[in-house]
């Protein structure tokens, strides 16, 4: 790892992603070539272009759910350090996802059993450790964001597991955003949600532009996108361009 006075974020110099079909006798399939692509605190960069294209691919090689068969992905940490992410460590990882990024996908994923209240409070109270007053902070920020996003106080301590796509998504959102973080991935975060909460994402997503987070999203709804963006990035052009 390196420091760096000023650095984006998020800088992807020369990033390439293909998959091997392995039930089609090992066919490899290009998805993404030389992705060069800077985000800079208080960005929201839009991803567009149709499906199929590597929008999402292209999040989960920064999240590193993907691993990228060439170049670097290097994300300006919370402490300063820059990190490589297609050459960390599983501890570099972890302490990049519990301090630096944040990433809302379509699916909300988290432990059976759990109340809606402890997923949401949980990423603030992992920082109180044992601390009883910094826990029930962390819970009462999590009342604060179900109440924003529309939960109903009924379904606060009942598993997310047993609610609708629509009121998952407002978790899932909630739990992704109630601890600040310099970067923020967004994967159609709005694509369950009706009117009301929809307004209620790109206000969140604005205010986390005015705190300068980097954010990279994909929006589904072009209302949505047009909203929030402050640059738009096609993806296409990452088949041998830079943006």
């Amino acid at each position: 790892m390196n420091t760096l006075i000023d650095a984006p974020i998020l800088q992807m110099e020369g990033v390439a992603k293909r998959f091997t079909l392995h039930h089609q006798n090992g066919v490899e399939l290009p998805v993404l070539e030389q992705v060069n692509l800077r985000v800079q605190p208080g960005e929201c960069v839009v991803l567009d272009g149709p499906s199929g294209m590597g929008k999402s691919t292209l999040l989960k090689m920064v999240y590193a759910n993907y691993r990228a068969n060439a170049g670097s992905i290097t994300v300006c940490s919370a402490s300063g350090a820059l990190v490589d992410v297609t050459q960390a460590t599983p501890r570099e990882l972890v302490q990049l996802r519990r301090d630096t990024v944040g990433y809302v996908s379509q699916f909300l994923r988290v432990i059976p059993r759990v109340s809606a209240l402890d997923v949401v409070a949980e990423p603030l109270a992992e920082d109180a450790g044992d601390d009883p007053a910094a826990l029930e902070a962390a819970r009462e920020q999590a009342r604060q964001w179900l109440v924003r996003l529309r939960i109903p106080e009924r379904l606060w301590h009942l598993p997310p597991a047993t609610f609708s796509g629509g009121e998952q998504q407002r978790i899932n959102i909630a739990r992704n955003m109630i601890k600040p973080k310099p970067l923020l991935l967004l994967d159609e975060p709005t694509a369950s949600l009706d009117a009301a909460n929809t307004e209620t994402v790109i206000g969140l997503i604005r205010e986390a532009v005015a705190r300068g987070a980097a954010l990279v999203g994909i929006f589904h709804d072009a209302h949505v996108g047009a909203a929030v963006a402050t640059r738009r990035v096609n993806v296409g052009d990452f088949r041998g361009g830079a943006a």
